[in-house]
């Protein structure tokens, strides 16, 4: 039924399976045995499109109200039983930059029961197990509430030793030193080069990840240059783990973590508090000083 409902509102089983985490062949078999079982055809199928036959229009009528019912029923018994806030976070922004400061949104909220997960795969809100998203990448998410979370500063980094013994003070001298890849960052090396008008084809990297936490722990060992977020190294550089490589500000400036759910989550108020005090702390992102935020 949920195949069934996320089809008919996009029109689209690639754009239903895309929402609900499924394959497009998977999100058909479904509708098909739910049109087997009613003995009606929900869809008209095309090459190129689907449309909604007479009688799945009359049963996204109803469908739709009962799913919206029951998703509203289930957000007021998790109010109601804890004051509950499930958030769903990118790993790295997770471990490397929330963490970090949850004492601090603890202490302004004690009343407020905090779960926390966290992977690649962004949250299926339809299943009415998570509260809010926060999710990395570019913002395609129609039919939600999105907004970002703080613009970020792409740019070399590396350790000290690293950034010492090799004598950096070009961008065309990191093309002799090894880079270090994240392979899910919306900015790349090419990226960058580009911005500070070095025209190179980037070709065999020493080190890839898919992992930003993951890329950052390699420059901290000294492997080579790492090119990420400061905001989400901010831990790493603070403690002298980690260095920009240039004084001067050669970055690429980027939103690519935003704030994500259905608008009528942002109404509660454990969600709402959430998102206020995210946006607050994320007002200087790179600080250290986490006790005001």
């Amino acid at each position: 039924m949920l195949a069934f409902e996320a089809a008919a509102r996009r029109l689209s089983f690639t754009a239903a399976a895309v929402e609900l985490n499924l394959t497009p062949s998977a999100v058909s078999h479904q509708i098909a045995k739910l049109e087997q079982l009613l003995g009606v055809r929900l869809f008209e199928r095309t090459v190129r499109s689907i449309e909604l036959t007479n009688a799945g229009r009359e049963y996204m009528s109803r469908v739709s109200v009962a799913l919206d019912t029951i998703s509203s029923a289930t957000d007021n018994v998790r109010k109601g039983v804890r004051n509950s806030l499930y958030v769903h976070a990118a790993p790295s922004f997770a471990s490397l930059w929330l963490m970090p400061r949850l004492a601090v949104f603890a202490k302004a909220h004690p009343g407020i029961a905090l779960s926390l997960s966290s992977s690649a795969v962004h949250s299926d809100f339809s299943s009415g197990q998570i509260d809010i998203d926060i999710r990395y990448g570019l913002p395609n998410w129609p039919h939600l509430h999105v907004q970002p979370v703080f613009e970020e500063r792409i740019q070399p980094m590396a350790s000290p030793a690293f950034i010492e013994q090799h004598r950096i003070e070009t961008p065309e001298d990191l093309l002799h030193v090894p880079l270090i890849q994240s392979v899910v960052n919306v900015v790349q090396w090419g990226d960058w080069f580009r911005s500070r008008n070095v025209d190179v084809a980037v070709g065999q990297f020493a080190y890839r990840f898919d992992r930003t936490s993951m890329a950052l722990d390699a420059a901290v060992q000294g492997l080579g240059v790492a090119l990420d977020s400061s905001s989400i190294a901010a831990g790493h550089l603070h403690q002298g783990r980690l260095r920009k490589v240039f004084d001067k500000d050669w970055c690429v400036k980027v939103l690519a973590h935003f704030l994500v759910c259905p608008q009528r989550h942002s109404q509660r108020s454990e969600v709402a508090n959430f998102i206020d005090w995210i946006q607050r702390s994320s007002a200087d992102p790179e600080s250290a000083d986490l006790g005001g935020g």
